[in-house]
């Protein structure tokens, strides 16, 4: 019988090519170049991806006057204590050195100041201006050096290869490679290496405004859920507060970022009221992404909101030339839709932006599950319950380039270990199963357009910005149903370049994110950072200053936080006790 999949064999296979996974490829062959290296993409490789659309900046701890530790506090007040403080403290003491490694070593240009130094700007949440970045397309110029390198090494690149399944090489044991499907033609690759890096980005697509590229459908949650890895923080999505608001267009939802309100603009409702006055006071449009964007959703859900139910972003007072000098990329962005963001408001929504839960790693991107790395926004636990601007490019970057070292030592200590074939056969046959089954209208039955945008609605309406019991309900029965009508949903029976076929994987894997999401959202009975309950409106250390876990077989359960550097009400102490 004919193998329905080529083989592929490598050392390192790493899902994924935003900004963890590039770096973590790079840095995997710059520690050993004898290494086979394959970078698998759902998209185009340095094409796709958040990173590539971030605009603001990267964060990191480069001026005298600011510290690791002051970054490091500034993280774990933003996370209200729900982050693992290993995690974050890897994060600000490395991002210093990344700075300088992608300058000097990737080619990235940052601005400058005249005095030579890099230029850091203004972000939400942050005590000192220590956001690095390169106008207002940050995300395009790290991208498209990191992209430039892998020409200079030796590394394969699949474009439009997604990951369909994470294999283990028996039954409980090790990771030893994936299956992967190439969507163009329609054929699977059963690829077998020593370490796997999981870097395949968000989900927040699942929502019915959301800012990640279009292929971001949580994959990489859903395989690692799947694989039986732990996943931590899933009910903490958060919401950017100004996602352009451009009707049926696909920027809509798309982010401005969060410079803006750095440099001074305002959010007005509908009545003109700059409403964060009644919210914030102190620190107004500045303040974290979570008050932010809540208070956006109550001054909407006041009717203050503007007719097509959104709030206005106004830096037309800033003077049209600072705007278009400083912030050209989004002032293009805003002219393909019709306005002007340097002379006048913007119509703006809170857009579901990133995910803070993932899988549960340790500093250097391992897993509990041998052969198995993750970084970026697959991985939880360094934001805890709400992320600061500038720290989500930090992340990718800086956890990219660790989990490509620990590939690399993977790689000296692992024998091979070829991939479960039973396994591989298993995720093979549910892969095709919808090809060749009716496909119906996307009016009524198991089409997956419509169940997509049931689960949309379901997911903003039900598991947004502001949550209760009945509707936590309400929503996991709705995910149920949904779940029931993707098992019967079809495609066209050619594989080939077969968009509802690669629909229906979509939405399978969405299902997972969402059930995880609504059921950690259940869980947790309290207010915390981009999670609000409408029931438990308060936040409560005494019972909830946990991280809420889960894995596939098991119902949900809570650790404590380790806090191993910085405690509530503790502002000094950073070193380890």
């Amino acid at each position: 019988m004919t193998s329905p999949w080529e083989t592929l064999r490598c050392d390192v296979l790493i899902l994924g090519s935003g900004g963890a996974g590039l770096m973590a490829a790079l840095h995997a062959y710059d520690a050993e170049p004898r290494l086979r290296i394959v970078v698998a993409s759902k998209g185009l490789i340095g094409k796709s991806g958040c990173t590539r659309l971030m605009q603001g900046g990267f964060n990191a701890a480069l001026d005298p006057g600011d510290s690791p530790e002051r970054h490091f506090r500034d993280t774990i007040l933003g996370g209200q204590f729900l982050n693992d403080q290993e995690l974050a403290w890897a994060l600000v003491s490395g991002a210093p050195e990344v700075i300088r490694r992608l300058e000097t070593r990737i080619g990235v240009f940052f601005d400058r100041r005249p005095d030579g130094r890099i230029h850091q700007k203004a972000f939400a949440g942050q005590s000192f201006d220590r956001t690095v970045h390169r106008g207002d397309l940050t995300g395009i110029e790290i991208m498209s050096r990191l992209h430039d390198q892998l020409f200079a090494r030796d590394i394969r690149r699949l474009d439009e290869t997604r990951a369909v399944a994470l294999l283990h090489d028996r039954p409980g044991g090790r990771v030893a490679g994936a299956l992967l499907l190439r969507q163009a033609t329609g054929e699977f690759i059963l690829a077998q290496a020593r370490a796997v890096v999981l870097a395949t980005g968000g989900g927040p697509r699942m929502y019915t405004f959301s800012a990640p590229s279009l292929e971001k459908t949580g994959d990489g949650y859903a395989m690692a859920y799947r694989a039986g890895c732990d996943l931590m923080d899933m009910e903490m999505m958060q919401f950017h507060p100004t996602g352009l608001l451009a009707g049926a267009s696909r920027l809509s939802g798309m982010v401005l970022e969060e410079g803006l309100r750095g440099a001074g603009a305002h959010l007005l409702n509908a009545q003109g009221e700059r409403f964060m006055a009644r919210y914030d006071p102190e620190r107004m449009e500045r303040a974290t992404r979570d008050v932010v964007a809540r208070a956006s959703y109550l001054e909407i859900m006041a009717g203050r909101g503007t007719a097509a139910g959104g709030v206005l972003l106004d830096a037309s007072h800033l003077g049209a030339g600072f705007v278009l000098d400083n912030f050209p990329g989004m002032a293009r962005r805003c002219a393909e839709v019709g306005y002007d963001l340097a002379r006048a408001p913007v119509p703006v929504t809170p857009t579901a932006h990133f995910h803070m839960g993932g899988v549960r790693i340790d500093p250097d991107c391992r897993t509990a599950m041998p052969g198995l790395l993750v970084a970026g926004e697959d991985a939880g636990g360094v934001h805890g319950a709400n992320r600061l601007g500038g720290n989500g490019v930090a992340e990718s970057c800086v956890f990219g380039m660790r989990a490509g070292l620990t590939a690399a030592e993977l790689c000296a200590s692992a024998g091979e270990a070829a991939p479960d074939t039973a396994e591989a056969e298993a995720a093979y046959r549910a892969a095709t199963a919808p090809l060749g089954r009716p496909v119906v209208s996307r009016e009524s039955g198991d089409n997956p357009f419509a169940i997509r945008d049931a689960l949309q609605r379901t997911m903003w309406e039900r598991v947004g910005l502001v949550r209760d019991d009945p509707g936590l309900r309400r929503a996991l029965d709705t995910i149920g149903a949904l779940e029931e009508r993707i098992s019967r949903a079809g495609a066209p029976a050619d594989p080939r370049a077969n968009l509802t076929w690669q629909q229906v994987l979509d939405v399978q894997n969405l299902l997972v994110a969402a059930r995880l999401t609504a059921t950690a959202a259940r869980y947790r009975t309290e207010t915390r950072g981009s999670h609000a309950r409408r029931d438990y409106p308060a936040r409560d250390d005494a019972r909830w200053l946990v991280n809420i876990h889960q894995a596939a077989g098991r119902e949900p359960w809570p650790e404590p936080v380790r806090l191993s550097r910085l405690a509530p009400g503790d502002a000094e102490r950073v070193a380890p006790a």
